[in-house]
């Protein structure tokens, strides 16, 4: 099983690797307004967009203005969802008359879409009628992976540009991010879908007898068209409750494989982009080195402990050894046809980039196991993130590493030639902060209250960590959860929503008032005296920050939960 696991981790890997150059030097190509072949038929429509919005794609935009119009655009488009969901019941599109979504769960959805984290407290395929799954749930699965893209675009121009004072213009990236980098690659995704057997129809569900002399529904309808963004923008949020263990979402091994490269395929990219918009296309491998590593020990560590599986069954005398009659390992709560090495790398993948899409329950792995999707996303998803966002996150991380680094020897920090200074690094901190403050504090207010603590299904431990989990999932826009929390409830939706709400906004503005900041400066020439940000040693310090800053910062809170519920795993006691 160990070379199994080898050949598989390092497949897709290299898959990855081989996917997210090219794709991350057209994306450079179509920020930077150069000729793609897809030009003749994407700019009459850009074009026309332009038009009938009344914008001036040429006006640059200072980073407050850019933030304003990144808010701005936001915020309408939660209205929007939120109002789409309550009125549904009235609107087209609804063969199965679904009523319209109450307040505190129409509330924390809109929020969810809006924020790229599409966190899911209902059943998608009982609850949202096909119009609020097309013109709502999708179309934000879109606009806010764009939205995220173009932050890191912004973010990029902000180290590589010198002496000005704008970061280029929100709408004119907002509208590139989607028409040029999203939609094309989701056609095609789409269509590949449908071929391997997604549903892609407007029709009503299909009434079935079973053997049991029962009567069954069987959910269908616009599936193929949300799974194909949802994986490639890091949104996340399936069509069915059972997300992409769905076998209508997920049907295949073709297309399981194709959904986790999609996870990670833009936020690979973007490191590429940074280093061709940076002209030194060594600074874009170095970042990438660095989430390739993070990466890499996670997805190591997550498989060998699901892998291992539970001590206890070995006590009772129950074989976990992996055969050709059984795969072995703990198997509890994933598909027989992924296997445990697929699920150890979905579950890594999609806590690293901000998609939160599962093919297996992480509710259900052993305690290690569920600890590296909680530590991941306690990373703050850097390692490759979600889309733009990931990228941008990883930057203020190579700020805060650049500055350590020149504290060991006494030297002014410098990255790509600009200086960081204290403005900088207050920014830095600032980003730090909210991340972790969105976490532990509606945390802490959780398990104190009572109606808080009736959602838990597993007291314990392990019940402290599907709250402490929930709160982490939302605070770093990923949506995917333990699943034995009840949170569909007016606490959890509004608190998360909130939290959900912070996460997104409260860290984007730090970023986008570093790049401000520095895109005011003019670059330093390279002297002795300067750190190589391009080379080996930047990486492994790069990546030793994250692992640091993440464990200083919540240590404490894996020790109440998955580590001391190892630890009783392994004592023989069951919670």
């Amino acid at each position: 099983m160990f070379s199994n696991a080898v050949i598989q981790i390092g497949f897709y890997s290299l898959i990855v690797t081989l996917v997210s150059v090219p794709l991350g030097l057209y994306m450079a190509r179509v920020f930077a307004g150069e000729h793609t072949f897809l030009d003749p038929v994407l700019l009459p429509v850009e074009r026309l967009i332009y038009r009938l919005c009344g914008v001036q794609p040429a006006t640059e935009q200072t980073w407050v203005e850019y933030t304003v119009s990144m808010l701005f655009f936001s915020v309408i488009g939660m209205v929007l969802l939120y109002a789409l969901e309550r009125l549904q019941y009235f609107l087209p599109l609804n063969p199965q008359s679904f009523a319209g979504v109450e307040p505190g769960l129409a509330f924390n959805t809109a929020a969810s879409f809006t924020t790229n984290t599409n966190w899911q407290a209902y059943s998608g395929e009982s609850t949202m009628s096909y119009l609020t799954q097309m013109a709502g749930l999708a179309f934000h699965n879109f606009v806010s992976a764009a939205a995220g893209l173009a932050i890191a675009i912004a973010v990029i121009r902000g180290f590589v540009q010198h002496g000005g004072r704008t970061l280029g213009n929100f709408w004119y990236d907002l509208v590139r991010s989607t028409l040029w980098v999203l939609l094309p690659i989701c056609v095609i995704f789409a269509l590949v879908l449908v071929w391997q057997g997604v549903p892609q129809n407007l029709s009503p569900y299909t009434p079935v007898k079973t053997i049991e002399k029962g009567t069954q529904s069987i959910a269908q309808g616009p599936v193929a068209s949300q799974i194909a963004i949802k994986q490639l923008g890091t949104n996340g949020g399936g069509f069915f409750n059972a997300n992409s263990a769905h076998p209508f979402e997920n049907p295949t091994p073709l297309t399981n494989f194709l959904e986790v490269l999609a996870i990670f395929a833009i936020g690979a990219g973007l490191p590429h982009t940074f280093g061709k918009m940076a002209g030194d296309r060594r600074q874009g491998w170095a970042l990438y080195a660095a989430m390739g590593l993070l990466f890499l020990g996670a997805v190591v560590v997550c498989t060998w402990a699901e892998q291992s599986g539970n001590p206890q069954f070995a006590s009772m005398g129950i074989n976990q050894t992996a055969s050709a009659q059984q795969s072995g390992g703990n198997m509890e709560g994933k598909e027989v046809r992924f296997g445990i090495v697929n699920s150890a790398i979905w579950a890594t993948a999609t806590t690293d980039a901000s998609n939160g899409s599962v093919d297996a329950m992480h509710d259900s792995f052993t305690p290690l196991g569920g600890l590296v999707p909680l530590f991941n996303l306690h990373l703050g998803e850097v390692v490759f993130g979600g889309v733009g966002t990931g990228l941008a996150g990883m930057i203020v991380m190579a700020v805060l590493t650049v500055f350590i680094a020149g504290l060991m020897v006494g030297r002014t920090p410098e990255y790509l030639g600009k200086k960081i200074q204290a403005r900088e690094m207050k920014l830095a901190m600032l980003y730090i902060l909210v991340f972790a403050a969105v976490i532990l504090l509606p945390t802490a207010s959780a398990v104190v209250n009572k109606n808080a603590l009736s959602s838990i299904a597993n007291p314990g431990p392990h019940g402290f960590s599907e709250i402490l989990y929930a709160f982490s999932s939302g605070a770093a826009n990923n949506g995917s959860a333990f699943a034995g929390l009840n949170a569909n409830t007016m606490f959890y939706n509004c608190l998360i929503g909130v939290v959900m709400l912070f996460g997104r906004f409260g860290t984007m503005i730090p970023v986008l008032a570093i790049a401000g900041s520095l895109v005011e400066k003019k670059a330093a020439p390279v002297s002795a005296g300067t750190f190589p940000t391009n080379g080996i040693l930047f990486v492994i310090l790069l990546a030793a920050v994250v692992l640091i800053v993440g464990a200083l910062t919540f240590f404490a809170s894996w020790a109440l939960g998955p580590i001391v519920e190892h630890l009783a795993m392994m004592g023989g006691k069951l919670y």
